[in-house]
Formats: C-alpha cells, sequence, structure tokens
C-alpha cells in the first residue's frame, strides 16, 4: 500500500481520452488498497481514498484535479433517477443515497454543496456481512441477539464502524433465529440475504417517505426484531421505546461517545417533565449498550476497535432509572461488571497499551479520562 499522499495508482480521465465513465473511476480507485474505508470528490483536488483514516490522492494523468463539472457529473451518476434525492439536495444542501458496483461493493453516498459546488463522500459497504469476528469484537457480544426483546444499541463517533456491527448482528440472529426481521435504512447498507430468519429492508425514499411512517407502519408488519440505521430524534426514540415494550428485539445506532452519554442523548431528547418516566421506560427495556472506538495500531498503520459494554442488570437499571450519583454512576456499574462481561473504554485502552499494541500517546488522545488513563499508564 502506498503511504498516505503517494498516489498508488495512475488512471486515465476527463481532458485525456474524454470523461471516464463513474463505476469504472470507483472501480478502479478501490484498487489503491484492500483497506479502502472512503471515496471522497471534491474540486480542486484529485480523487482521494482513506485508507486506516489517512486519506491517498489518486493521480489522474492530464488532470491536476476534479473541476466543478468533475464533480457534479460523478453526482449525478450516483443519483441517478431518485428524485427524492435530487429535491432534497436542492433545498437542504446535502442527501443521502446508496449506489453498488454490481459483484465489487456498495456504497452510502453522501452529496453535499459547498462553495456553490457538489462535493462527495462514498462510504465503501463489504458485500460479504461482517462477523463479530472477522471485526475483532468481544465474543460476548454475540449474547445480545439472544435477547428475545428490548432495545440494543451501538454508540460512537461517525466511521467507528457502527453499521457493521449492527450488520454483524442482524446476521447472527438471521443465522440462528427463525424470525421476520424488519430494518429502516438510510440508506441501505449490506444486504441481507434470508437465511433461518426472513428478513426485509426498506431504505428511507424509496421504500418510505420517513422513518416516522416507516416505524409505524413497521408495527403492523409482524417482525420480531427491529432495525433503525440511526436514532436522529426524539419522535424515532418515541416509536423505538413503544415497540420495545410491546415485546420487539430493537437494534439501532446513536453518534454517542460512550455509553453514559448515550444515555444522557436518550433521556435530554425529551422535555423536563417527561425525562423521569423515559428514564423508568428505558431502564425496563435496554439490553445493552456498545459504544466504540478505532485506535491506530503502534507502528503497523491499522486501527483496532476497542469497545465499551454496558448490560442491563439491578445496578445499571437502577443507575439509569435514578440518575447517576455519587457511588452510582455508570462507570461504577461498568466496572462492577466486568465479571458479567462489561467493560470500559479506558481499562480496555490501558490493556492494549500494556501488550505493547497501542503508543501511550496514541492511547490518552482515545481516553475518556486522560488524567486517569495516564496515572494507569505511568505505573505499567
Amino acid at each position: 500500500m502506498a503511504a498516505p499522499g503517494k498516489s498508488p495508482i495512475s488512471i486515465p480521465f476527463e481532458g485525456v481520452s474524454g470523461p471516464i465513465p463513474t463505476s469504472v473511476l470507483l472501480a478502479e480507485m478501490l484498487r489503491a488498497s484492500e483497506k479502502v474505508s472512503d471515496l471522497i470528490f471534491s474540486p480542486g483536488r484529485p480523487p482521494q481514498v482513506e485508507v486506516h483514516g489517512q486519506l491517498i490522492t489518486v493521480e489522474i494523468p492530464g488532470a491536476s484535479a476534479l473541476t466543478a463539472d468533475d464533480t457534479r457529473r460523478i453526482a449525478a451518476d450516483l443519483i441517478g433517477t431518485n428524485k427524492q434525492a435530487i429535491s432534497t439536495l436542492r433545498e437542504q444542501g446535502s442527501c443521502d443515497v446508496s449506489y453498488g458496483l454490481r459483484g465489487t461493493a456498495r456504497f452510502r453516498v453522501n452529496v453535499f454543496i459547498q462553495r456553490g459546488s457538489c462535493a462527495i463522500v462514498m462510504r465503501v459497504i463489504p458485500t460479504e456481512i461482517p462477523t463479530l469476528r472477522s471485526l475483532r469484537l468481544p465474543p460476548q457480544l454475540g449474547e445480545a441477539a439472544h435477547a428475545p426483546s428490548g432495545i440494543i444499541l451501538v454508540a460512537g463517533g461517525s466511521g467507528t464502524g457502527k453499521s457493521s456491527t449492527l450488520a454483524a448482528l442482524i446476521d447472527l440472529i438471521n443465522s440462528e433465529r427463525s424470525y421476520h426481521i424488519l430494518t429502516v435504512e438510510d440508506p441501505i447498507e449490506f444486504l441481507h440475504k434470508h437465511k433461518k430468519s426472513t428478513v426485509h429492508q426498506r431504505e428511507l425514499h424509496s421504500d418510505a417517505p420517513n422513518f416516522r411512517l416507516a416505524l409505524r407502519a413497521a408495527l403492523r408488519q409482524a417482525p420480531r426484531v427491529i432495525m433503525v440505521g440511526e436514532i436522529r430524534d426524539r419522535e424515532t426514540l418515541e416509536i423505538l421505546l413503544e415497540a420495545a415494550e410491546s415485546g420487539h428485539l430493537i437494534l439501532s445506532s446513536m453518534n454517542t461517545v460512550d455509553a453514559s452519554k448515550t444515555i444522557e442523548r436518550i433521556v435530554g431528547s425529551f422535555s423536563a417533565g417527561e425525562q423521569q418516566l423515559v428514564r423508568e421506560r428505558l431502564a425496563k427495556t435496554f439490553r445493552c449498550i456498545i459504544a466504540q472506538r478505532l485506535i491506530p495500531l503502534a507502528g503497523a498503520g491499522e486501527r483496532i476497535p476497542v469497545v465499551e459494554i454496558l448490560k442491563s442488570n439491578s445496578r445499571t437499571r437502577d443507575c439509569i432509572e435514578q440518575g447517576e450519583r455519587p457511588g452510582r454512576t455508570i462507570l461504577d456499574c461498568l466496572k462492577v461488571g466486568e465479571t458479567e462481561g462489561m467493560q470500559h473504554f479506558d481499562a480496555e485502552i490501558a490493556k492494549l497499551v500494556r501488550a505493547g499494541l497501542v503508543d501511550p500517546d496514541t492511547a490518552l488522545c482515545f481516553a475518556s479520562n486522560a488524567t486517569v488513563l495516564g496515572q494507569e499508564l505511568a505505573r505499567i
């Protein structure tokens, strides 16, 4: 693999032998590395791919950079005839679509307007469903797939692998249980085949106009498992709580940094007068909160997932229902619950430093509490 900033591949483009088809351009860019996570098109820059969090430039003979016309043409090819996406782009300045290269890869595409021109970011979605093992995730996460009902949340920042973890959990259920599984996604990412379960996947805009209507309809479509790609608003939260209370198993994700902040985000989505009731409902229905971070390995140019796991037990339910207080914080629950398979970020990061897999300075950058972790590492 070429180093970041170097040019791993060289391809023809507009100005050399006419505009190269978008599908050919994407296929060639994927050849930069087996670990390409994103493709980026920006006016004034050559096409770029992201590998292990670092951008690699793709040089184009005869053209030093993409023009606004280039990115507009690529965006039009990716959006195609999706009228809803076109309307959203015009009205809101960005839109999400999915795009597939037959037999090669699928992409989650975001087209957005910047400085009056189009820019594009494409997340690569593997054609094969990942497993917990292939993602290097703790094996105890598989227990979440055995929950008969309730809410399982995967938390983390953008690009930390939340969608992959959800896909692995859905595939595990699909392989082991004879359930009806329904997903609502914006857009559909991993394509699930029917195994023991029957899986129906609905994409916003093409299959349903919005999350609210799709989820209300889902409650009448007899699913045992409902997966929502991401919780973005209070209305979605309300419907999912209702579904969990009625016996469904709910899987979803949130852009939050850890288990504690995930609970704060959920409770804070409701008014002050509603928050105690929401705490009580969440305490009864949550089964597991999985928070993820990707940390660079020492000298390897790769990243490894670090996972925080909060499970439902009497102590964690009490902490959620009554709120955090001295001696009863989420972190306290995680530490006490280690014998039950719970774990917290800083302890897992410290293990990686002890094993020589992560540099101490890098560890502190990804710590929840850098001061406390620093003191711990000083004793190693």
